[in-house]
């Protein structure tokens, strides 16, 4: 499914209560991000599993997350930017790439989804929220 605006949002989970979907995925997207209560909140209205890409949008009640931590992206960039400050030629800096990923449960909202969570699924997750 497509959605570029707040009306093609819910139309998309119009759809997926229509078509009976079992789960969603959220694309990683700065659209999705800045609506991150509606999609939890829609998610929950139409008591859809949903995985996103941030551990923000499961402590706001979404279901499971899987993504790079932004507190430690800032932390990269703070690492470059002060690395700049101090002369460095940016041309010369190598890339980073994130290193750091989490897997966040929520297991409130999978209780009111009725999911119940595998043993060996919660002992994979960093953290889970009761």
């Amino acid at each position: 499914m497509r959605a570029t605006t707040d009306d093609e949002i819910e139309a998309a989970f119009e759809t997926i209560a229509r078509q009976r979907i079992a789960a969603l995925s959220v694309a990683a997207a700065p659209f999705f991000d800045t609506r991150r209560d509606k999609l939890v909140a829609l998610a929950a209205r139409y008591a859809v599993p949903a995985m996103y890409q941030f551990r923000e949008f499961v402590e706001a009640g979404g279901l499971v997350s899987y993504g790079t931590n932004v507190a430690d992206g800032y932390r990269l960039a703070g690492i470059y930017t002060g690395q700049v400050l101090k002369g460095a030629n940016p041309a010369d800096l190598p890339i980073i790439e994130a290193t750091k990923f989490e897997f966040v449960i929520n297991m409130k909202t999978a209780k009111t989804l009725g999911l119940d969570v595998p043993l060996g699924l919660s002992a994979a997750a960093d953290e889970l929220i009761e």
